[in-house]
């Protein structure tokens, strides 16, 4: 059976929207690589460029390997209707996503998957990150842990729920269920997906030898907070754009058609 899917020429897009579909492009297939997604659920979805009453999201029953620039539909943040393209809206990416776009200032991107060692710890009476290394003190402040899972997310209700857990936070822990990750970009949001699944995978291996975990001291932590990846040491891109912007490297050498 075909899937019912009407590409966006580059022509008919601005340079502003075309790039932004480029980069969503890259994280779907880069999502593939780091084995963040669960078969064809989850979703990663960004406002239209100049058109902050739509988003970007796939046609229902897309692979994320399959994905393209050209295949994102544009849907309406108010009522979930398709814009632009043809497909199925998945109706729980609408009612998380939505809201939290429409109530999150830092919620250009929104990114929710069921990544393996995050979502393990989402099922654990305490899944908070511990600070226990450079990587889970950088983001000390910055996760919101939902303790609440109300069942599969079929009503727009449950994303303003989540939003308000979210708060001015960017990460979201959602109890017995997955993470959330937000960002005033692609490359923000899927550098702190990435993250957190690394940060995730460590403290699980450390939690496996059985062994206390060594803690960093409160001042360590708080400076480790403040200066993680040395921002004030460059200028122009910031370390998440530099991030992502290798790992489309990496896309531009294995799958190139990425972003067509």
């Amino acid at each position: 059976m075909l899937l019912k899917v009407e590409p966006i020429k580059r022509d008919e897009c601005s340079p502003e929207e075309w790039e932004a579909r480029v980069d969503l492009a890259a994280a779907h297939r880069m999502a593939v690589l780091h084995g963040f997604n669960e078969g064809i659920f989850n979703h990663l979805t960004r406002v239209v460029p100049g058109r902050p009453d739509r988003y970007f999201q796939i046609p229902f029953g897309m692979h994320w390997s399959e994905v393209r620039a050209s295949s994102f539909m544009e849907v309406g943040i108010d009522d979930g209707k398709v814009k632009r393209g043809a497909g199925d809206v998945e109706r729980s990416c609408y009612c998380i996503h939505a809201p939290i776009h429409k109530a999150l200032p830092q919620a250009v991107a929104v990114f929710h998957t069921h990544m393996p060692f995050a979502s393990a710890l989402t099922r654990l009476e305490d899944p908070r990150i511990k600070e226990i290394g450079q990587t889970e003190a950088g983001m000390l402040g910055k996760i919101a842990y939902d303790q609440e899972y109300t069942g599969p997310a079929f009503e727009p209700e449950e994303g303003e729920r989540l939003a308000k857990v979210i708060g001015d936070k960017t990460i979201l822990f959602m109890a017995n269920h997955g993470i959330t990750t937000v960002g005033e970009s692609v490359a923000a949001a899927y550098d702190r997906l990435y993250y957190i699944e690394r940060a995730s995978q460590v403290q699980i291996y450390a939690m496996w030898t059985g062994q206390p975990l060594k803690k960093l001291s409160e001042p360590v932590a708080e400076k480790t907070k403040n200066n993680i990846g040395g921002t004030q040491y460059y200028t122009g891109l910031s370390p998440a754009e530099r991030h992502f912007e290798a790992l489309k490297r990496v896309l531009d050498r294995k799958e190139p058609d990425y972003a067509e």
